[in-house]
């Protein structure tokens, strides 16, 4: 038993130490990714009100002889980096660098949260992936990205919280209901059904989960997409312009690769041989078995 719990401890310190240095390796690349050449006119705005307050603070101190800031002065800081985020977000129109981002950041955060949700929750540990590269659940990035689009939109005009709720919830449901019914119609593919809930409204949407749609939305609009959009900012260098265009082309082909291989697996339970050189080349490469380890939460063809 002491040997087991030192074993835990020793992994749990490593595990820790990983974590500690992709975050520092992270961290490195962001600031390597704003040292590139600047874009023309490009000027980072999210500082300016936080680094001055900070500056007359630090000035102050030095002056008295203090090192560390009070939690007064702490509270001064805060509230002008507060300031800082909403004249940004006043200004900011959502493009497609922010999009990708918060795909990715979406995609990632959500399978993340559902394999975790379904380790407490039923005891399940499975690959939720939805695409076949990479550690990405294109529904909650699309839903991230959608709610982001739709929240801002009402942020702007000053819409009520009863407002953003039925709006997420109908953007949720909706979403559910596309996603569900284009999987089984296109590739015979299930990932998910309600229909053994007393509460589902069809196969793919539930009252239930239309109201943490809601819930999800109110959070998003509150308290995650203000913070979210404010450090994820505007491009300022071309390093940053070209690594998010590499991205969006990356997931691009995985999007497009991801339907490609359930097309072929739904056209081989159906008998159809091979077309062309590529879809032979996805019938070697992208098996029947590997579809069903690589998405075990899904019941494809047959099963289906």
């Amino acid at each position: 038993r002491r040997s087991r719990m030192l074993l835990n401890i020793l992994l749990l310190l490593v595990i820790l130490l990983v974590v500690r240095g992709i975050a520092r390796l992270v961290r490195w690349f962001l600031l390597w990714l704003g040292r590139g050449r600047r874009l023309d006119g490009a000027v980072d705005m999210r500082r300016i009100n936080q680094d001055a307050v900070r500056a007359d603070i630090e000035a102050e101190n030095a002056a008295a002889g203090v090192e560390r800031l009070t939690r007064a002065q702490q509270a001064e800081v805060i509230a002008a980096q507060l300031m800082d985020r909403e004249l940004f977000l006043a200004d900011l129109h959502v493009g497609w660098y922010q999009v990708v981002i918060l795909f990715v950041i979406g995609s990632m955060a959500g399978l993340v949260l559902e394999e975790l949700w379904m380790l407490i929750t039923a005891g399940l540990t499975q690959s939720r992936v939805g695409l076949v590269w990479g550690p990405f659940s294109p529904l909650y990035g699309f839903g991230a990205v959608l709610l982001t689009l739709v929240s801002f939109g009402l942020r702007e005009r000053g819409a009520r919280d009863w407002q953003v709720f039925l709006a997420s919830l109908a953007l949720g449901g909706a979403l559910e209901q596309l996603t569900g019914w284009g999987m089984q119609t296109l590739f015979s593919a299930e990932s998910w059904t309600y229909a053994h809930l007393p509460d589902h409204i069809t196969q793919w949407v539930a009252w239930r989960f239309l109201v943490a749609w809601g819930l999800l939305g109110l959070v998003w609009a509150k308290l995650i997409m203000p913070e979210a959009l404010y450090r994820i900012g505007s491009p300022t260098t071309r390093r940053q312009v070209v690594f998010v265009v590499l991205l969006a082309a990356y997931l691009a082909l995985d999007i497009l690769m991801t339907v490609a291989c359930f097309q072929r697996r739904a056209e081989r339970d159906a008998g159809i041989p091979p077309l062309n050189a590529f879809e032979a080349w996805v019938d070697v490469h992208y098996t029947d078995e590997f579809m069903s380890n690589r998405f075990q939460n899904l019941v494809v063809g047959r099963e289906l």
